[in-house]
């Protein structure tokens, strides 16, 4: 993990919250600095047999770009609808691909991963609109994409995470076919920014509480809204299975360890861990970082529990 931060250091990226939306796009990722360090250390690439096609679908706001990825094999497969990081402003499909591919290799699932509106060009609700309708697109497509209709659920990594919980919730609010499982990979759930992980990770990188607020800044959301952060629902009750990851070097940790906690107290079935040692962004980073393929293995048995519960 100490090397990822390295490289990314070696990257010379400004300070996010220093930039305007347009520049902070174009600065490097953790998952740059992850490849920066296989690259150096001559680690090949893992093969995972993982077919990915482009299509797109019709939006609230327009077309919303989806990328299917297809673990090898005989279909119908279980699905999973994912929605990438990036603070509701930066980043795409793309930057998460490690993630996405291993969830499909490694739970021999259909990943759908959207590309949803991002803010400040589009503010709350825009995001939680595209990730509901590209839920109730893939509930009714999924057969066409190699998947089962009846195994489908929604993951995220942080604001990703903050939209799989949310579709979640949407999907209760409104009576509507529900998720068979929530993967929430240190989501944004909350906007109180005096928890101790907030207090112990202030200064923390690749993500620290400056971001966060340039984040929320832009992003625009009613902050009492539970579809801005699930946090504030009046209750969780009713919401679909869920794992929940955190990592020790991250503001996020104890928002995530409270939703999990809060999800379990209103009778929802709970897998949670935080891994110590690594900070955001580290689940993808399986080839770099070893706690990574640990993560991505407690992941993927939580999935798997759920799709063998609806055979």
């Amino acid at each position: 993990m100490q090397r990822v931060l390295e490289a990314l250091a070696a990257l010379g990226g400004k300070p996010v919250e220093t930039l305007t939306p347009q520049e902070a796009r174009r600065q490097p990722t953790a998952a740059d600095a992850a490849a920066k360090v296989m690259k150096d250390d001559a680690m090949p690439a893992q093969k995972d047999g993982v077919t990915v096609k482009q299509l797109d679908i019709e939006g609230a706001g327009g077309r919303i770009p989806l990328a299917v990825y297809t673990p090898p094999g005989k279909g119908p497969f279980p699905v999973v609808v994912y929605f990438h990081g990036g603070g509701f402003v930066i980043a795409d499909t793309r930057t998460y691909e490690p993630s996405i591919r291993a969830i499909a290799a490694g739970a021999k699932a259909v990943v759908v991963s959207v590309d949803y509106r991002q803010a400040p060009e589009h503010r709350f609700p825009a995001a939680p609109e595209d990730a509901f309708a590209a839920w109730q697109w893939v509930q009714a497509h999924a057969g066409e994409l190699g998947g089962d209709p009846g195994r489908i659920a929604v993951a995220g990594e942080s604001a990703g995470g903050n939209l799989a919980a949310v579709v979640s919730l949407m999907a209760r609010d409104k009576g509507v076919t529900a998720p068979v499982h929530q993967l929430l990979i240190y989501p944004v759930v909350s906007d109180d920014m005096s928890t101790p992980s907030y207090q112990r990770n202030a200064n923390a990188k690749p993500l620290n509480k400056a971001m966060m607020q340039w984040f929320f800044k832009h992003y625009g959301a009613d902050p009492q809204h539970p579809h801005a952060l699930p946090l504030k629902a009046d209750t969780l009750k009713g919401l679909p299975p869920a794992t929940v990851i955190t990592a020790e070097i991250d503001p996020l940790a104890s928002e995530g360890a409270s939703y999990a906690e809060r999800l379990k107290k209103d009778g929802v079935r709970v897998d949670y861990r935080e891994f110590d040692g690594v900070t955001h962004e580290f689940f993808g980073m399986g080839a770099a970082v070893p706690k990574a393929l640990d993560a991505q293995r407690f992941a993927i048995e939580g999935l798997k529990k759920s799709f063998e519960a609806k055979r």
